[in-house]
């Protein structure tokens, strides 16, 4: 056997043999573990508290505070020399995607198969997780390749995040959702409502069934053209308004809920009144759109991250002219956006559309909100942590440090609301109970 190959093979043997071993000890009684904080910042907006205790019992929080006991026979995790946060949330990645300095990203469409997918998202999803990103909602991936990953990381075969899972993304033909740029054939048939390429409100409503049946926990339709997509308009609307009224009328009657990419106004707006529950990236807002987003609580998921990755003289060296071009001008006016979006008092998520910036680098995305969009550390902190959980509709479950709640920590060096760059350099991660990243003895 080849010493790659068996090298693969021994660390496949051990995580089933961790999964195993977990299995077994689900019958019997959870042994307590406490946390001994530094400086906790919960997610709910609330100030520190110093010194505090966190007690998780299997995998949840069942107390919390600066006076908690320790259960005797607790196994004690020291953190007293960390600021000490609930686990991070990404409201927009792409796992199974290559970012934008791996390879030929232009052509992966006919250079990568499901099988490089697969592996590009195991990979991702390991380096997401150790950056402190404990649950990420995934905006589309081709093959049902991100429902795979979600339901991989459930059952504990590779290390990720937990994750809400789109399917294909949902568009019209030839627009910023379907593959272009390539010749009639060169990718066999015509993509459709399967593939996520729909035309008209028929065909819209099928394609969402069709996503929900091959296990896709939320809907993402494509309002406008984009920046990645080759011969559309940025800010062309693109999806009529009946289309993504039947995709936001379908989903909800499936229990799920609808993110809309939209960079043009008039396609922000017209999501907006089809009952989209976020935008997505939100280039080109006014203030009628951001009136229309604070009366709806439509949340702007701005991915400042991508938006900035995409517009630097590195992607330029590696990325067609027409491209380059297009995101230097969504990201001229995302900065405005953002910063009508927050001064309006619009709901904001974290999201960072990794895929196209690194994977494993999304906590550059809080920087982003305090540097570009003006939030201060606290709203920033709170956009990739309760805010965002009560977008993925998990608010009960993550997004704070609660009683109740999943044991989803992270632990950085300093303090964060004074320096929110600390974020980046996560000491400790601990997804549901499970250790992933502890500090260096």
């Amino acid at each position: 056997m080849a010493p790659g190959i068996r090298a693969a093979a021994l660390a496949l043997t051990a995580v089933a043999s961790v999964a195993s071993a977990s299995r077994a000890q689900q019958g019997a009684p959870a042994a307590a573990i406490a946390i001994r904080a530094g400086s906790l910042v919960d997610g709910t907006g609330a100030a520190p508290v110093r010194n505090a205790v966190i007690v998780i019992r299997g995998d949840r929080v069942e107390a919390v505070g600066p006076g908690v006991r320790i259960p005797a026979g607790a196994r004690v995790i020291d953190l007293s020399a960390y600021t000490v946060l609930p686990g991070f949330i990404d409201a927009h990645v792409h796992l199974a995607s290559r970012p934008l300095g791996a390879g030929d990203f232009v052509h992966r469409g006919v250079t990568d198969d499901e099988a490089d997918d697969a592996l590009w998202g195991a990979a991702n999803a390991r380096a997401t997780l150790l950056a402190g990103f404990t649950t990420v909602r995934d905006l589309g991936a081709s093959s049902y390749a991100n429902v795979a990953l979600m339901r991989a990381i459930a059952a504990g075969r590779v290390p990720g995040p937990r994750i809400v899972a789109a399917g294909h993304l949902i568009g019209i033909s030839g627009g910023h959702c379907d593959e272009n740029g390539y010749w009639a054939g060169a990718l066999g048939p015509e993509h459709g409502p399967r593939e996520g390429v729909a035309n008209g409100p028929d065909q819209v409503r099928e394609a969402v069934r069709l996503q929900v049946k091959y296990g896709a926990t939320v809907i993402k339709i494509c309002a406008t053209g984009g920046v990645l997509s080759q011969g559309d308009e940025i800010g062309a609307q693109q999806m009529t308004e009946d289309e993504m009224r039947a995709a936001v009328e379908t989903a909800r009657m499936l229990g799920r809920r609808v993110a809309a990419h939209a960079h043009g106004n008039e396609g922000i707006k017209a999501a907006i009144r089809a009952g989209v529950t976020s935008v997505e990236h939100g280039s080109f807002l006014d203030d009628e759109a951001v009136r229309m987003m604070v009366e709806r609580g439509t949340y702007l998921v701005p991915t400042l991250f991508a938006g900035w990755s995409v517009a630097t003289p590195e992607a330029a060296a590696h990325l067609p002219a027409w491209m380059t071009a297009k995101g230097r001008s969504a990201w001229e006016a995302l900065q405005r956006s953002i910063r009508l979006a927050v001064a309006g008092g619009v709901k904001i998520a974290l999201g960072t559309d990794a895929g196209v910036d690194p994977h494993g680098q999304n906590a550059r995305e809080f920087e982003l909100l305090v540097t570009v969009g003006g939030m201060t550390p606290q709203q920033a902190i709170q956009a990739g942590t309760l805010n965002a959980a009560t977008l993925l509709g998990m608010e009960h479950d993550v997004g704070s440090i609660e009683p109740g709640k999943f044991a989803d920590f992270v632990a950085v060096p300093g303090d964060p609301l004074a320096d929110i760059t600390r974020l980046q350099h996560p000491a400790f991660v601990m997804k549901a109970g499970e250790v992933y990243l502890a500090p260096s003895p």
